[in-house]
């Protein structure tokens, strides 16, 4: 089992940057394939960005693609989404989540609690 804490959100202008990191708690951290998701105001919860477990992959929404990037420290236990030329659009609680088929984990099963980015225009 995998526990997971986001932190690094707030409020940003439009154009600015944002770093959120992820630590994870538990075993076999590196064998699971990590993500970040974020769900606005009325919205249901949409895939942002995911990393193997090896970080030498990775997939982004097309909305995000070539603003974020997603990083992960094994060593460290963490895993980053740093976000750049953020946009209003951008603003919603972004949740880190875990999955490691390699275990029979098919889905992002485990969650953290989310942290808050707004982005002003």
């Amino acid at each position: 089992q995998v526990q997971l804490v986001e932190s690094g959100g707030g409020l940003v202008q439009a154009g600015g940057s944002l770093r959120l990191s992820c630590l994870a708690s538990g075993r076999s951290f590196s064998f699971y394939e990590m993500g970040w998701f974020r769900q606005a105001p009325g919205k249901e919860r949409e895939f942002v960005a995911a990393i193997v477990w090896g970080g030498e992959n990775t997939i982004y929404a097309d909305s995000v693609k070539g603003r974020f990037t997603i990083s992960r420290d094994n060593a460290k236990r963490t895993v980053d989404l740093q976000m750049n030329s953020l946009k209003p659009e951008d603003t919603a609680v972004y949740y880190c989540a875990a999955k490691a088929p390699i275990l029979g984990i098919t889905e992002f099963k485990y969650w953290g609690q989310g942290t808050q980015v707004t982005v002003s225009s």
